[in-house]
């Protein structure tokens, strides 16, 4: 397409199921737009019908309101065959770009880019705006994190008369992100955008949704029954203040959860963050690839190393203390980066562990007890990336099944070396002579059975 209406067009943005994007120039205006164009006709009368209304619904809601972090509408035309829509061109991305555990954003930058949206679905609610389909790839962020919430297609106009507006659809809009009255079908208002804008806070704080499952059914079950998970028990790092803020985003009880936007933005706006010396992202880098350059790490996938420095916490620790304890009951574990430590039992050495080697991982990986059967002391300064347990074990499958692998390696390789240890120290062992069959052993005049260490 050389030309949208009166748009000349530069190059294709995007696409989607239904529509595609494109940037274009604005020869009235001299200025830059994004033109989103769906075609009619295509699918089933009924499909191209709903298509249509959602097209215009986007196009007057939009007109309407008027902030600076909400995409804006400028132009919306419905032909017979396609409609496009001429708007606000944001040169940036989407939120769905960092919402993987390996490319998530500093928090504060995350903390900010949510403040502006709730003041944009505040601002929103007052024109009688819900948006209902908020998800990381309907918000934009511009230059200096500049959050531009787009695509009101789904959005309803709470002064229509329900009974008459056909563009209020039931059931629309993204699962993983809906509220527990939109699944329900139940009336909505302002609440629901800041549950969804909770879940997408959480996402991009953790690089998981709060709530995961195989197949839909249960995700709608999990959304209406079950209790988000802290979000400091998935990110250690993060301020024990965050807890209560996405707690009462994700309230089940509409009577519970946030009123408006300006009132959750308000406690955002209270979290304090730890101001670090130097970048976040660029000490987020380095600590990468201090694992990567681990023995330890060497199977791990990228994405699951960034999911470990995101349920550990590092500490620089000085010689002679003493990290774990006999007879104490903890879960604590995590890897020697650099220094080291020695193990003892009762008072006596039983090895020195150095960069790259897991420490208490035992407690960790039993079943049942947590129980501590020897002490940990460091003997220089050691640098000891401590790994979250319960974290952990709310991470993904593939990074529980990793570490686990990598754990029980190291357990092994350890009990061989003490088994030749204990070998060296036994008595001479009973081999078969070449005139004996295979299996056989020479009597001897001991009796005793022979004890072996267990591998």
């Amino acid at each position: 397409m050389e030309t949208i209406g009166k748009y000349r067009v530069v190059r294709e943005l995007g696409k989607g199921a239904t529509a595609k994007v494109y940037l274009c120039e604005d020869p009235d205006n001299a200025r830059q737009v994004a033109v989103k164009v769906i075609q009619f006709g295509g699918d089933s009368a009924a499909v191209s019908r709903r298509m249509r209304k959602l097209f215009q619904n986007e196009g007057m809601v939009s007109k309407r309101l008027d902030h600076p972090n909400i995409v804006r509408i400028y132009d919306a035309v419905v032909e017979d065959d396609f409609a496009y829509l001429a708007m606000e061109y944001v040169d940036g991305f989407s939120l769905e770009q960092h919402c993987r555990i390996d490319r998530l954003l500093p928090m504060h930058r995350v903390i900010g880019i949510i403040f502006k949206c709730c003041m944009a679905l505040d601002a929103a609610y007052r024109q009688g705006i819900i948006h209902r389909d908020i998800k990381p790839a309907n918000i934009m962020v511009a230059a200096n994190d500049e959050a531009k919430i787009a695509d009101f297609g789904l959005a309803l106009n709470m002064n229509k008369d329900m009974d008459r507006d056909s563009t209020f659809i039931m059931g629309v809009g993204s699962p993983a992100y809906m509220s527990p009255e939109q699944i329900k079908g139940y009336p909505l208002n302002q609440k629901t955008d800041l549950y969804s804008l909770g879940v997408v806070m959480f996402q991009l704080l953790t690089g998981r949704l709060p709530f995961r499952a195989n197949n839909q059914a249960t995700l709608v079950y999990k959304i209406v029954n079950a209790d988000a998970p802290a979000v400091t028990s998935l990110n250690p790092n993060l301020p024990p203040a965050l807890n209560a803020i996405l707690k009462k985003a994700l309230e089940k009880d509409l009577y519970g959860r946030y009123r408006n936007g300006a009132e959750m933005a308000k406690d955002l706006s209270t979290v304090r963050f730890q101001i670090l010396e130097e970048d976040e992202t660029a000490q987020d880098c380095s600590h990468f690839e201090q694992l990567r350059s681990l023995d330890f790490f060497t199977e791990f996938e990228n994405v699951e190393l960034w999911e470990v420095l995101r349920v550990s916490v590092w500490r620089e620790i000085s010689s002679g203390v003493t990290l774990i304890r006999e007879g104490d009951r903890n879960k604590l574990f995590g890897i020697i980066v650099s220094g080291s430590v020695e193990i003892s039992i009762e008072g006596r050495v039983l090895c020195r562990l150095a960069a790259g080697e897991p420490v208490g991982e035992v407690a960790f990986l039993h079943p049942s007890s947590d129980l501590r059967q020897a002490t940990v002391v460091t003997l220089e300064p050691v640098l000891f990336v401590e790994i979250n347990a319960a974290a952990l074990a709310l991470s993904s499958e593939e990074l529980l099944g990793r570490m686990r692998d990598a754990l029980l390696s190291r357990l092994i390789y350890r009990f061989r070396e003490v088994n030749k240890i204990v070998a060296a120290y036994g008595q001479h062992a009973l081999l078969p002579d070449d005139g004996s069959r295979s299996g056989e052993r020479q009597a001897s005049g001991s009796s005793a059975p022979l004890e072996l260490a267990p591998e």
